[in-house]
């Protein structure tokens, strides 16, 4: 009857609502833009948090063993501070400028250049996609960059804590590296680092895809911007997810890395000994100064990076 209300099914959507949902593709970061942005990011973000990563480096090579040095984050950074001054906490941050720029390209560049290759039709990229282009970034930045980088700056921090420090700036340092131990001595822990950087950007990515996932559930605009804020907020939840991941290989690697990696055959026998010297919570050695360095790390990185992002976008077209 014309004059009863017609029953509309819920499942209906009217042409003219379906005609003002994008239906676009969402677009592709060139992984150009990416090795750009991703290389800002790590240099700035590096040079803001770098005392939390001095920190926890001297947490973890405190052996229980010998005995401790520290008691605690607060006595580590006093003991620093009285002994070096401010500038003490800085130690080891020109190795890791130098490196936390190629860091993060390669790490940005290879996520965009796997996942470009792995989004659906509609360049979504799911969960389980991102958490392999994730592997894949932490593996390559691990080898190309990550590795040698690490291994340098913990020899700078360990050598600090020496009653003459032998090495005299970065340059100075790897020289000597280099002339006593080869180019091999710059690949210490090279198995943990790649266990380390692959978990790391796995569980980053795949928590970063979920989260963008959620943030536009239907699909409906696949090119949303997100705000910075949300971003950052993201990214902090990200690393934290890392850290309680992965902080045991952290700790496997640093010790790998140390002056005293003469001490280990491998991997296996490190965290062998790690366990029957100082028990399971020496695995766990600097995970709060570690856990602020790394949500701070990688929410900075991330709002950085996006927003360089969209900066070339508007003069860098790649379409």
């Amino acid at each position: 009857m014309s004059g009863q209300p017609r029953w509309v099914s819920p499942f209906h959507r009217p042409a003219g609502l379906a005609a003002a949902a994008p239906a676009g593709k969402a677009k592709l970061t060139h992984p150009g833009k990416a090795i750009l942005a991703g290389g800002l990011a790590g240099g700035i973000e590096i040079c803001i948090t770098f005392p939390t990563e001095y920190v926890k480096t001297q947490l973890q090579l405190d052996e229980k063993a010998n005995p401790p040095k520290y008691r605690g984050i607060v006595d580590c950074v006093k003991q620093t501070v009285n002994s070096h001054g401010v500038k003490g906490l800085y130690r080891g941050l020109s190795s890791l400028v130098y490196g936390s720029i190629p860091k993060a390209a390669v790490r940005f560049g290879t996520f965009e250049f796997l996942s470009n290759r792995m989004r659906d039709e509609a360049g979504k990229l799911d969960s389980k996609r991102g958490f392999l282009c994730g592997l894949g970034a932490g593996v390559a930045e691990a080898v190309f960059v990550v590795c040698p980088m690490e291994t340098i700056k913990v020899k700078f921090i360990h050598d600090q804590t020496s009653p003459n420090p032998k090495y005299r700036g970065f340059f100075h340092g790897v020289r000597e590296i280099v002339r006593t131990q080869g180019l091999k001595g710059t690949y210490q822990g090279l198995t943990a680092t790649v266990l380390k950087q692959g978990s790391n950007q796995a569980i980053r990515f795949y928590v970063m895809t979920v989260l963008r996932n959620w943030y536009n559930p239907q699909g409906d605009d696949p090119n949303r911007a997100i705000n910075p804020i949300v971003t950052g907020g993201f990214g902090a939840v990200a690393g934290a997810a890392s850290v309680f991941g992965n902080t045991p290989l952290d700790v496997i690697k640093t010790r790998m890395q140390g002056l005293e990696a003469h001490k280990y055959k491998s991997t296996l026998d490190c965290a062998v000994k790690i366990m029957k010297h100082e028990g399971p919570m020496a695995f766990y050695k600097g995970t709060v100064p570690r856990l602020g360095r790394v949500c701070l790390d990688v929410a900075i990185v991330f709002i950085i990076y996006e927003e360089v992002v969209k900066v070339l976008n508007m003069v860098w077209k790649t379409d």
